[in-house]
């Protein structure tokens, strides 16, 4: 088995970011989802979800630790990484409450041009960062904005599972996983409980639990008109808590992760 593909999200729920090779920290890989939208009236965070055209959104890192936005028909932004204590705004995401700093007010102008309704830019130091998910981290076990846990591992084999129920290939992307195995049987993650990627260990700690996000197809934003792949998610990886596919990662530790990298379940 082995690292067949790897993806960060610069900004929670944009475009996707494949990677060769990535550090990987506490929060998960170097700058995965540590920026973030926001309903500037209520703080809540924003997602494809209720804005699907953020699957048309562009975010990538600069060499000094900011952001540059991009979408079509819209100049490009450079937002500068703000300071870690200053312009702190108070935001919701899930049932987590934390302030965070605010990027400023030339991104919120830009965003809620492309959003169509006021939206601010935020961004969370690894020092302000949340626990994860209630009953299945270890104490100090931190996430930045991903919805509960710092990485999404899905095996290739289970997506090709998938794809063929459906009857038409499926993009791994609609999913939004940081890593992708490959050489593995469909849906053998389910059963792993810590891993080994080169020298990182990783602890695999929930089933991560499908929405309707999934039926946009990542590359235009637009739905399935026949709701897949959860209508087929639906007949075979229902459980009491939700649909599933994927496995939700903890790092036990610091490292580095390289496509190509050798697989080893420990446990």
């Amino acid at each position: 088995m082995h690292l067949s593909a790897l993806y960060r999200y610069p900004l929670k729920s944009a475009i996707a970011e494949p990677l060769q090779g990535s550090a990987v920290d506490l929060l998960g890989l170097q700058g995965d989802r540590r920026w973030m939208l926001v309903d500037e009236a209520t703080g809540r965070f924003l997602t494809q979800r209720a804005v699907g055209k953020m699957s048309q959104l562009g975010a990538r890192y600069t060499d000094s630790g900011g952001l540059t936005l991009s979408a079509a028909g819209m100049p490009a932004l450079s937002v500068a990484l703000p300071a870690a204590d200053q312009n702190l705004r108070g935001v919701t995401i899930w049932k987590d409450s934390l302030r965070v700093p605010d990027a400023g007010d030339a991104a919120a102008a830009w965003l809620s041009e492309f959003v169509g309704k006021p939206t601010r830019l935020v961004q969370v130091p690894e020092a302000r960062a949340r626990t994860v998910e209630a009953g299945y981290g270890e104490p100090g076990d931190r996430v930045a904005f991903a919805d509960g846990f710092p990485l999404l591992l899905i095996g290739q084999a289970s997506l090709e599972d998938l794809s063929s129920r459906i009857g038409r290939p499926m993009e791994m992307l609609r999913f939004r996983p940081n890593l992708v195995i490959g050489g593995s049987e469909a849906f053998a993650e389910d059963g792993w409980k810590r891993i080994r990627i080169g020298q990182t260990d990783f602890r695999v700690v929930k089933p991560c639990s499908r929405c309707i996000l999934t039926t946009l197809d990542p590359l235009t934003g637009e739905r399935s008109a026949d709701r897949e792949p959860m209508t087929t998610l639906l007949t075979y990886r229902k459980q009491s808590d939700g649909i599933m596919f994927g496995q939700n990662l903890v790092p036990d530790g610091a490292g580095h992760l390289q496509v190509g990298m050798a697989v080893e379940i420990l446990e």
